[in-house]
């Protein structure tokens, strides 16, 4: 039997040690943050301030503070352009991956058709294809078709090069449901559309939303394959602000408050799902 004494000894080292991993995490939190925290502050200071000292100083000299920058940047039709351009490249792309994704994965995990092992064990050595192997021959593809530098062309691409991990991971989810439920929905008359869209969807929701947030993370961010494959006259964001620096390398009034507009969406993306994404990344791993 356990003493009072031992009880309350373990109670407090109990709450301690809760406290102490909350502190941990509040720093972790904290020091990830503060790049994303440094470029807004930046964004937020004049060119002059911003050659003469450091963006920590806003917080001793909080006059400095300034949304001039953003006005500039809101004046340049090339970087605000771009933006518009990333989301018409990241939507499509996002929204492909996961539609076809879950309906190559519902197939594979309860659909019976020759050669359904080979089939995913290709996908699955597709995994390990890198990007950069693809770039010319899918370049010379494109050119050839007419579909170099142009958006439905970066669309394609990553649309192509999401769907292996798509696949892969949607199958391995949709095949954890219970069969018993499925065949249930099939007794009361369910088609395979209406078993997909009213049983499988719902239940792989986690998952789906975990990959939705990493295709959109991924394409939003590229830089690469918008660098070979987009329009040169209307670039994403993140090749539009490396042409910035490359012909205006002082231009730190429009780059600072372009590079947090185009960082801040995805983390905007992110918080806004990562109820979804933990679940996601969860799954299976508690029975």
């Amino acid at each position: 039997m356990t003493s009072p004494t031992t009880s309350l000894a373990a109670r407090i080292a109990a709450r301690a040690g809760g406290g102490a991993v909350r502190v941990f995490l509040v720093l972790v939190a904290l020091f990830w943050l503060m790049p994303s925290v440094g470029l807004l502050l930046s964004s937020l200071r004049s060119p002059e301030r911003i050659a003469e000292s450091g963006w920590w100083r806003v917080f001793t000299e909080p006059a400095q503070i300034t949304l001039d920058n953003y006005g500039q940047l809101l004046s340049n039709g090339k970087v605000m352009g771009s933006l518009l351009t990333t989301a018409e490249i990241t939507v499509p792309a996002t929204v492909l991956v996961v539609v076809i994704g879950s309906l190559a994965g519902y197939a594979f995990a309860w659909l019976d058709f020759p050669g359904r092992d080979v089939w995913f064990l290709v996908v699955v050595g597709l995994l390990v294809v890198p990007v950069q192997v693809a770039l010319i021959p899918v370049a010379k593809l494109f050119g050839a078709v007419g579909l170099f530098e142009t958006t439905a062309g970066v669309v394609l691409f990553h649309t192509a090069f999401g769907l292996p991990f798509a696949v892969f991971l949607l199958r391995n989810f949709f095949a954890e449901i219970p069969r018993e439920l499925l065949e249930a929905a099939r007794l009361d008359g369910a088609g395979e559309l209406r078993l997909f869209t009213r049983v499988v969807m719902p239940l792989g929701g986690p998952a789906i939303a975990s990959l939705g947030i990493f295709q959109f993370l991924w394409v939003w961010n590229d830089m690469l394959v918008a660098l070979i494959f987009a329009d040169s006259g209307s670039p994403p964001v993140t090749v539009a602000l490396q042409q910035e620096v490359r012909q205006f390398g002082n231009n730190i009034d429009v780059l600072a408050p372009g590079a947090f507009l185009s960082m801040v969406v995805p983390l905007v993306v992110f918080f806004a799902f990562q109820r979804q994404f933990v679940s996601g990344v969860m799954a299976g791993a508690v029975k």
